[in-house]
């Protein structure tokens, strides 16, 4: 059983930056695929980004060129970077895991992007 604590959400102005961060406890952490989704208020679900074991990123059109995720097996963590930050960013983000047919998250945390 793999456990998600994410942090690092907040309050912040049009243009801005957060940092997010998510910490994995109970699990083979270097095995999983790890990724970054939001939810907005009405809204589906939506993938933000992915890291794989060996680092390969996938992102999500709407956030390419702003959001970096990055990862550090040693730690058990993963990072998302969000620069340039719109009205459109807010939601609360999610911490995933997934191995196979496992798949965990966490209970995540609200960004607003709000002037």
């Amino acid at each position: 059983q793999v456990q998600l604590v994410e942090s690092g959400g907040g309050l912040v102005q049009p243009g801005g930056s957060l940092r997010l961060s998510c910490a994995a406890s109970g699990g083979s952490f270097s095995i999983y695929v790890m990724g970054w989704y939001r939810q907005a208020p009405g809204k589906q679900r939506e993938l933000v980004a992915t890291i794989t074991r060996g680092s390969s990123i996938n992102y999500a059109d709407s956030v390419k060129g702003r959001f970096t995720i990055s990862r550090d097996n040693a730690k058990n963590t993963i990072d998302l970077q969000m620069n340039s930050l719109k009205p459109e960013d807010t939601a609360v983000y999610y911490c995933k895991a997934q191995y196979i047919s496992s798949v965990y998250w966490g209970q995540g945390t609200q960004v607003t992007v709000s002037s």
